[in-house]
């Protein structure tokens, strides 16, 4: 069987050359005037985890391979290690510059507040405990950028996989440091698609992936592996009743991570584009009791005002109806039925189609109102990080 290393990349800093100094007390003679020898250079060592896309799915040599890449994450809200209002999280190392990614909220404290640590270090499974960096972090997907100084450092990549293909049943594994334990692994599979969960701001985070592997606190910003040991989520929530890991847990999608990782790298920052709607599902039985030409779309709830739905002249019905224990429903407005000619089947699709676009790019909206169909022409604004009501 195959090693599941490549041979180390040496990434040696070259060591400056230190100049010899003679000890010239007093008139010359005395010290020793040869040149000194410069101390060895801290050598980065990179390892690169291969042949795991072929075979069976084996969480022993996933686990073998990888768990090397997976940290621990210690943030304090002062310089004191002991502090107690600091957190603990996880997170895994993205390439051999020492990037490490890990959730926005292992870093910030609860919302309102969300004020971020002060020092934020990082703990590699061979004991090496060292500060990082915060690059930037993006509230609205949870997702925040650290950097290591990599010298002396052996470093683990993990490499990001696609959200695209993902099926409900998928084996998985989830690495993290639930309540301090580091690397602790455990074994599931894909529960659910394209769930929404909360963010740290007022708007939802789409696209999540739910598994029964099981994620814990501590766990939060460690990654979720798909069989070929490529990391399909950053594992971010539970949903729980006593606390604990119930086997409802929820990662942030991959796609969604990428996006973050590109625009933290290059400025520290990530951009959404915002419209200004909310919405719900419109399906074909409340369709026909409201009177639209079509079956599925986006029902709007509300237009916020000022926004660029408001100014496109996208309404809300003024008069509301109760439907199969659905109250407040809408009647006589608008629902969002494609987005630049892209189906909208549902209110999670405009999220996800409005999340691969910038603000001030421009949009058309179809739109149904009862039989009347019509499109309109927006300019997407710059959606503001109003922290989550907790």
């Amino acid at each position: 069987m195959s090693t599941p290393w490549a041979v180390p990349v040496a990434a040696a800093v070259a060591a400056l050359a230190v100049a010899g100094c003679s000890d010239s007390g007093g008139g010359g003679g005395g010290g020793d005037s040869g040149p000194r020898a410069a101390p060895p250079a801290a050598e980065t060592r990179v390892r690169i985890p291969q042949g795991l896309e072929r075979g069976r799915f084996d969480p022993h040599r996933i686990y073998r391979a990888l768990a090397p890449g997976v940290v621990t994450i210690v943030a304090r809200a002062s310089g004191a290690l002991d502090d107690p209002r600091g957190g603990q999280g996880s997170g895994f190392v993205v390439d051999g510059d020492g990037y490490v990614l890990t959730n926005a909220h292992v870093i910030r404290s609860e919302p309102p507040a969300l004020e971020r640590a002060d020092k934020v270090y990082v703990q590699f499974g061979d004991g090496n405990r060292v500060e990082a960096k915060v690059v930037g972090d993006d509230l609205f997907s949870d997702v925040a950028l650290l950097r290591v100084d990599p010298k002396g450092l052996t470093l683990t990549p993990l490499r990001l996989g696609s959200g695209s293909g993902l099926r409900i049943g998928d084996d998985v594994v989830a690495i993290g440091s639930p309540f301090d334990e580091s690397q602790s692994l455990s074994v599931g599979v894909i529960s659910g698609l394209d769930r929404t969960i909360d963010s740290l701001t007022s708007f939802k985070t789409g696209d999540a992936i739910q598994t029964d592997a099981a994620i814990n606190h501590g766990n939060s910003g460690g990654p979720l592996i798909d069989a070929r040991g490529r990391v399909i989520g950053i594992n971010a929530q539970i949903a729980s009743t006593g606390g604990g890991g119930e086997g409802v847990g929820f990662a942030i999608n991959v796609d969604i991570v990428r996006r973050s990782l590109a625009q933290l790298r290059e400025n520290g920052k990530v951009h959404y584009a915002f419209v200004g709607v909310t919405s719900t599902d419109l399906y074909p039985q409340l369709a026909r009791r409201l009177g639209f030409s079509v079956a599925r779309g986006a029902l709007v709830l509300g237009v916020e005002r000022g926004s660029p739905a408001e100014r496109a002249g996208i309404r809300r019905g003024g008069h509301s109806v109760e439907f199969q224990g659905q109250r407040s429903v809408p009647e006589g407005g608008d629902a969002i039925v494609a987005i630049d000619g892209r189906p909208v089947r549902a209110s999670s699709d405009i999220a996800a189609l409005v999340a691969t676009r910038n603000p001030g790019e421009r949009i058309r909206l179809d739109l149904v109102r009862g039989g009347d169909r019509r499109t309109v022409t927006l300019t997407l604004a710059e959606r503001e990080a109003r922290p989550a009501a907790r």
